[in-house]
């Protein structure tokens, strides 16, 4: 069953996160996931106001999205992030 990677994040380093989104596209599309979301523009409609980047991606699978979270190619992206960023990232299966 789809599941859906949803990510907040608060960029603190902007020029050394960028290292970081030039990485994650490969490590998304080799586990075999594709960007839905990549941190457009949003609204906060209700609740407390979100200000952080959103980024959705969708997997076949949660174990799939677990897997790319776990692969070396991500790994190496997430050192590249480290210390750039405050991230959130939840993994949750589609209806």
């Amino acid at each position: 069953m789809t599941a859906y990677l949803i990510v907040r994040v608060d960029v603190t380093d902007p020029v050394q996160y960028e290292e970081y989104r030039k990485l994650s596209p490969a490590a998304i599309t080799a586990g075999g996931g594709k960007f839905l979301v990549r941190g457009g523009d949003h609204e906060t409609l209700e609740g407390e106001v979100e200000t952080r980047r959103i980024v959705v991606a969708e997997f076949d699978t949660v174990e799939a999205a677990k897997a790319f979270y776990d692969s070396d190619l991500y790994r190496a992206a997430r050192a590249v992030r480290e210390g750039a960023a405050d991230m959130q990232m939840v993994v949750v299966q589609g209806a």
